[in-house]
Parts: C-alpha cells; structure tokens; sequence
C-alpha cells in the first residue's frame, strides 16, 4: 500500500514539475523584411549565464568553388569544421571577427577530401574567404547563446526554448544593418524586424 501511495505521489510531482517547467520558457517568434536572402536572428549575451560547448560538429563544404552552405549558424563555443570536395586546393581565412582584427586566422590551403576544423570561442560575425579564388566568400554567425534561428525564404524565424525573461534579439543579414530589440518572453515572445542597407 504504501508503495502505491508513493507511486501515486511521485507522479503528481512528476506531473506538476513537469507542467511547471513548460510554462517556464516558450519560443521567440517573428519575421525579418525589408532585404532578400537569409538572415540569422539570435539571443545576444544574457548577463552572468554560460553554455557548455556543443558536442556536434558542423561543416562548411568548398564545393563547386563555393563555400556550402554560404551562411552557417553557430553557438559561441562550437567546432566547425572546412571540408574541400574540390578537386583544386582551397584555403580558409578570415581577417576578423565583428571587426576585431586580433580574431583573425588563417587555416592554410588544403587538397581534396582534407578537412581542417576551428573552435569559435568569440561570438560575432565571420566573413570566411579562400586566398586561392578571391571570388569565394561565406559567414559563420557565432551567436553567444544557443538561442538562435535562420530565416526562411519568406522571412519567418522561430528561436525555441528560450527560458522566461527579458532579453535583446540581434538579427543579421549580408549587406544589411544588424537590427536589436528588447524582448520580453513570457510562455513566448515576438519580434519583427524591417533591415536596411
């Protein structure tokens, strides 16, 4: 009987715990306008709060003398990894990170099939060229918190599991002015943006 009772009660617990920890975070959503093309909107630094690192390992193909994908997303912390599929030599470089010349670095040149990985430790905006074909170029969009999203083509975005708070939402758009905004997330929050040049 009292195994049962404590079955019973354990449960509810369960239940409540669990009910109270969905009300505790909802999703930022919104639509970004104004400019064609993809953009990437994310949380920016949430004062005292750290993220472990994640564990996957993304990659940015050279295929067909582009860089694929040509925009990439990624949590402050994260290792990318550049894989050449061309059958000339490719480089990877970048000259700074959000304008911080000290964050430039250069991975060298490397054939076919050779992969060379980097650890993005700053958040920031990351221009990524090839010194072999100066006509090559991509980004890596460190964001410093793992809440993030790409836009789809219409412009619409979902950041999900953002914990309740107040917080500033940054979008990024190639050839646009970075666009922030205060928002407050209570079981959920929205936030538009119109970019300009």
């Amino acid at each position: 009987m009292n195994s049962k009772f404590a079955m019973k009660t354990f449960a509810v617990v369960a239940l409540i715990g669990g009910l109270g920890v969905a009300s505790w975070a909802g999703d930022i959503v919104g639509k970004v306008t104004g400019m064609k093309g993809p953009s990437v909107v994310y949380v920016d630094t949430i004062a005292g709060k750290t993220f472990p690192a994640p564990k996957e390992h993304p990659v940015m193909d050279q295929k067909g003398l582009v860089f694929a994908p040509h925009i990439i997303a990624v949590q402050q912390g994260t290792t990318v990894e550049f894989l050449n599929s061309d059958t000339v030599q490719h480089n990877v470089f970048w000259t700074a990170i959000s304008g911080d010349k000290k964050a430039g670095h250069n991975l060298g040149t490397w054939p076919k099939g050779e992969k060379r990985a980097f650890t993005f430790d700053k958040a920031g905006v990351v221009p990524v060229l090839c010194n072999v074909h100066p006509d090559m170029a991509g980004y890596v969009i460190v964001s410093p918190t793992p809440y993030f999203a790409e836009a789809d083509d219409s412009g619409s975005y979902k950041i999900k599991d953002v914990p309740d708070g107040s917080y500033t939402v940054t979008v990024w758009h190639e050839g646009a002015k970075n666009q922030s905004k205060p928002v407050t997330v209570a079981g959920g929050g929205k936030a538009d943006f119109t970019l300009t040049k």
